[in-house]
């Protein structure tokens, strides 16, 4: 197969936290106030130590936020949820791994029809790939968020009043064409439109 897939689930979970200060910003403020204390307290030092000294405390700021990282998933209680909404990037890059695992199924079908790949080795790829795509439809319906948010916005602002009778009042007189409710001209035969109430 010409394209390579991973079998591994990519999920961006782009979690919006701004109202709460990060550990790495709390470790990096405690960099920025122990170089500022040494720069102040180190006074009549030469240049060169200053330096070194508050780029130790730098170094020291940067191994915790390397050991926080390091030992916090271990220590979390629960698991993290995905977002139930997608990004964009996050939805954009489902789409183009489901595009390509779609894609790799039909060629990987194509080779065995050929004559390229064992029925053995077509079988196990298959249902690894098949399983894959899966998912991946699966993690692109549950996140379907932002589309039903924005219809439901859209019925509470202009409300759901739009019915077929409603649609068909708009009938030209001439050719019984039917046409757009905003219409002042049938798109038939051109003739003018009396106004839709």
């Amino acid at each position: 197969m010409s394209s390579e897939i991973s079998t591994e689930p990519q999920i961006d979970a782009d979690v919006d936290r701004r109202d709460t200060l990060e550990p790495w910003q709390l470790f990096t403020l405690a960099g920025l106030i122990g170089a500022t204390l040494t720069v102040f307290f180190s006074r009549g030092q030469s240049a060169p130590a200053v330096i070194v000294l508050s780029l130790i405390i730098f170094a020291a700021a940067g191994v915790g936020v390397a050991a926080l990282r390091t030992f916090m998933p271990l220590t979390s209680r629960g698991t993290r949820e995905g977002a139930q909404v997608l990004g964009g990037r996050t939805r954009a890059a489902l789409e183009r791994e489901k595009t390509l695992v779609l894609r790799s199924i039909k060629e990987l079908e194509f080779d065995r029809d050929m004559g390229k790949v064992s029925e053995k080795d077509f079988g196990e790829m298959s249902a690894r790939l098949r399983a894959r795509a899966a998912g991946l439809m699966r993690q692109l319906d549950a996140g379907t968020g932002y589309r039903q948010l924005i219809e439901r916005e859209i019925e509470k602002r202009i409300g759901k009043d739009e019915t077929p009778t409603q649609l068909k009042k708009n009938v030209c007189a001439q050719c019984k064409t039917q046409n757009d409710r905003d219409a002042r001209f049938c798109k038939q035969c051109g003739s003018k439109l009396e106004a839709a109430s």
